[in-house]
């Protein structure tokens, strides 16, 4: 994506130059007759869509000074075509300043408003431990650069007396209030996970939080896992993708959920998630992730296909392979992200 970008800021900045340079080429080798100088303009328009107002100037300058050399090679100084390429070139280098000066301003203001975004998703999600009793944890967060809007994707680790607990979570919608429903949501599951006894005693008070701490109809699907010295896992599933299960031998598949459960906050009278399990081998890995992964689609309207990736995270570092796939859903986009990416990826150390 990098390189992507520096290609396209070359080019936008070459262009210009490119212009004016056909521009001239143009008028000396056909004559005045072709009236070509007023095509001059083109160059200071497009050094308005890069760089600041000082590279427009300049480039407006010596896009006047061509003008002014051309016209008088070809004889037009003093005539109605000489002032009206002349003034063309002015008018035009004027109004890329202004361009430029309002883009600038845009720009400052975007990245301000994306670096508080950042700081605010970075106060909300706290560093995961890289290690938690007989797992290695990797984690990445992926956001989606429209408008610089914070998601409302959520991930916590608890290292309880009754083993690993973990939740990744999406609220509905974005912005502020989903920032707001995930803090509640984390602060919930904080607390709940060191306490209750078992994971569905912790879905009940992450319930209960949401529907006290609510304000308007929105919910939040999560999935719940808890870990255990023998190597089984506890999963309950509110409404969220299902787990992608890594086996030793390569194979993968989704850990779906018995029956469809509600996501939180929809209210209290409808039936809980039913808990289900499944075990790990040493060495073997669940990958536990948002919508935005699954949901990201290529320029063809493809879904991102998880299950058929998984093989990217065989790597010997569960960094490294969580690194591998963030890169391989950015490529299969093309593009920026339209929606946060959470993932959170457990695996069984080996020995």
């Amino acid at each position: 994506m990098a390189e992507r970008d520096d290609d396209s800021y070359r080019l936008l900045a070459g262009l210009p130059f490119a212009a004016m340079t056909v521009v001239a080429l143009v008028d000396v080798t056909a004559g005045p007759g072709v009236g070509f100088l007023p095509l001059l303009s083109l160059g200071p328009a497009f050094a308005s869509l890069v760089g600041g107002m000082r590279r427009t100037a300049l480039i407006g300058l010596l896009a006047l000074v061509l003008c002014f050399c051309l016209a008088f090679y070809d004889g037009l100084l003093g005539t109605t075509r000489g002032y009206t390429a002349l003034l063309s070139v002015a008018g035009v280098s004027a109004a890329g300043l202004v361009a430029a000066a309002i883009r600038q301003r845009h720009e400052a203001e975007l990245a301000n408003v994306r670096s508080i975004a950042e700081v605010a998703q970075r106060v909300l999600l706290r560093p995961v431990p890289r290690a938690a009793g007989h797992l290695r944890i990797a984690v990445s967060y992926t956001s989606a650069v429209a408008e610089a809007r914070i998601g409302g994707d959520l991930y916590e680790v608890v290292n309880s007396p009754s083993g690993v607990r973990v939740i990744v979570g999406d609220v509905q919608g974005k912005g502020l209030e989903a920032v707001e429903t995930a803090a509640v949501v984390l602060a919930a599951f904080r607390e709940a996970a060191y306490d209750e006894p078992d994971l569905a005693a912790v879905s009940a008070r992450l319930e209960r939080s949401v529907n006290r701490h609510m304000t308007q109809e929105r919910f939040v699907t999560a999935v719940l896992a808890e870990t255990h010295e023998d190597r089984s896992v506890t999963l309950l599933n509110h409404g969220h993708p299902s787990p992608l299960v890594v086996r030793a031998d390569g194979t993968a598949h989704l850990a779906e959920p018995p029956e469809t459960a509600p996501p939180l906050g929809m209210g209290f009278d409808l039936k809980p998630p039913e808990p289900y399990g499944l075990s790990l081998a040493p060495g073997e890995q669940m990958l536990l992730y948002t919508d935005g992964v699954t949901e990201a689609r290529d320029p063809d309207d493809r879904f991102y296909p998880l299950v058929r990736r998984a093989f990217l995270l065989r790597e010997k570092n569960p960094d490294i392979g969580l690194e591998s796939l963030c890169r391989d859903l950015v490529t299969h986009v093309g593009g920026p992200l339209q929606d946060d990416a959470a993932m959170l990826l457990l695996r069984y150390r080996e020995g």
